[in-house]
């Protein structure tokens, strides 16, 4: 399952330990940032951040998750689309579905969404994040997983590229997180906590897809499909409506175009 040749940067085990902690260690390091800014970020910060995390999400749906899923069907005949068409489809219904379960505060509208319940302001804030974290580390994970049913090292190296990719929008996702829960909490080091804490299922996430992509291999192309439904959905549905809440709407859009780029490139490079 994991290929080791001696010259590679390396290893396909290497490789997927690193990714799946590479994705949280971005989250972490972008919530210390409460501990040197004094400061919230600025609205055009913030639109920025957001515009740069849904271009990356919106080229990573594509290249790294629905393009596979399209070409990994062997039994489908000219149905070859039905996986990645309904799959795509599940995932966002998946978060619709987590959306009106769990209570939760979208910070861009200032509006709470769920259930009724007595949680404080920031545990909201803290679980709205928390689910819009769990389509990438499935994400990372039904890469990682495809990989190993591949069994290449460049698979590897492609679902590496895929994982460095999210996990460079975490950076400064973590700082979006953290700042207005150091306002609501009037604690840096909670306001931290918080913020890491957002990233924790990732890696944990990670590992659930990765187990179900290896264990279940005809389910590969629909898991791909469903990662990439959800991260779309977060991306419609919050950033880049929130993108476009400040009197800048150019900055998000090209923060937007620079974060496809940039994914786009380190698919193709890495692919």
């Amino acid at each position: 399952m994991f290929y080791i040749k001696r010259g590679d940067f390396m290893s396909d085990l290497a490789m997927l330990i690193f990714g799946f902690g590479f994705i949280f260690a971005m989250t972490t390091l972008g919530s210390s940032i409460v501990y040197f800014l004094k400061k919230d970020i600025s609205t055009k910060a913030n639109t920025i951040i957001l515009g740069f995390a849904s271009g990356i999400m919106i080229a990573a749906s594509i290249w790294s998750l629905l393009i596979p899923a399209l070409e990994d069907v062997e039994d489908y005949g000219k149905l070859y689309w039905l996986p990645a068409a309904v799959g795509f489809l599940l995932g966002g219904g998946f978060l619709v579905l987590m959306d009106k379960l769990v209570p939760h505060f979208h910070k861009g509208t200032n509006q709470e969404e769920g259930p009724q319940s007595s949680l404080k302001k920031s545990t909201k804030l803290f679980l709205a994040v928390l689910i819009h974290n769990i389509p990438e580390g499935l994400a990372v994970g039904f890469a990682f997983g495809a990989a190993a049913n591949i069994g290449t090292h460049a698979a590897y190296i492609a679902a590496l590229g895929l994982a460095i990719g999210l996990g460079i929008q975490n950076f400064p996702e973590g700082a979006a997180v953290a700042l207005p829960m150091r306002a609501a909490t009037n604690s840096s080091h909670k306001a931290f906590l918080y913020g890491m804490g957002t990233g924790v299922v990732e890696p944990i996430f990670a590992i659930v897809g990765y187990f179900l992509a290896t264990q279940i291999h005809a389910l590969q192309p629909w898991l791909l499909a469903f990662s990439a439904g959800a991260m779309i959905f977060v991306v419609v549905e919050d950033l880049i409506p929130d993108c476009h809440l400040d009197h800048h709407p150019h900055l998000g859009t090209w923060a937007l175009m620079i974060g496809f780029v940039l994914m786009m490139v380190l698919d193709v490079a890495l692919g």
